[in-house]
């Protein structure tokens, strides 16, 4: 009997982990009409621009129309990574220049949206954590801006983390969740490593589904989060 026991506890640990991310897995809000508001937020570093234009290439691929949202104007690289996604996948990206309000960013992006009657509105936002006050100020307004056109939006409050930050991933929610309303996560550089685990945590502690998961360089490589699946890569 022996010999089946790593079997068996292999069994029972995908089984505990599938509960808990079962657990935590909720559908996603749909708008009944007009765009799909997506806040993304995050710390600097972590890939969080990167991850939005492949969360638009997949979109794109599933039929949706998208448009992007420049809101980290903190950063004049993210307005600039932002467009060059922008181009490359040939969608629209709302922008004014490095320093501007980013509340009027989140503004324009929204009555651009509705407008164009996109099906998907992306919009990044700053990751200055070390200033938690101006951090929820900010986002706070954004938030509020985003209401007065679409009082049901933002629809998702996605958080993006690296998962080879380990702790420190956990960390970046628990302050972010303080901050701002966040419905999910995205996470990044999940590459054949054996990192699962904090993103289990993560996902056990704060309650909160996983959206999607990035398993490599290329935007294909940002998938949908499936828990059964996900549970069989990583065992």
């Amino acid at each position: 009997g022996d010999a089946h026991q790593p079997e068996t506890v292999k069994n029972a640990l995908k089984q505990r982990m599938l509960s808990i991310l079962e657990e935590a897995h909720r559908p996603e809000i749909q708008p009944e009409k007009g765009p799909k508001v997506i806040l993304i937020v995050g710390v600097n570093g972590v890939g969080k621009t990167t991850s939005i234009g492949k969360l638009a290439a997949n979109y794109l691929a599933n039929g949706k129309s998208v448009l992007l949202c420049a809101a980290d104007t903190f950063r004049a690289a993210a307005i600039d990574q932002l467009k060059v996604w922008g181009d490359r996948l040939e969608v629209e990206v709302v922008a004014h220049k490095q320093g501007s309000d980013p509340a009027s960013v989140a503004f324009d992006g929204i009555k651009a949206a509705v407008s164009r009657e996109v099906d998907i509105l992306l919009i990044d936002t700053a990751g200055r954590l070390h200033n938690k006050s101006e951090l929820m100020d900010e986002l706070g307004k954004i938030k509020r801006v985003i209401k007065k056109d679409l009082p049901d939006a933002p629809h998702e409050t996605w958080i993006v983390v690296d998962s080879t930050t380990g702790q420190n991933a956990n960390q970046q929610v628990r302050a972010f969740k303080d901050v701002v309303d966040v419905t999910g996560l995205v996470v990044t550089k999940l590459d054949g490593t054996a990192k699962g685990g904090v993103i289990i945590g993560i996902s056990n502690s704060f309650n909160l589904p996983i959206r999607y998961i990035g398993v490599g360089e290329k935007p294909a490589d940002l998938r949908k989060f499936n828990p059964p699946d996900f549970v069989e890569y990583l065992l």
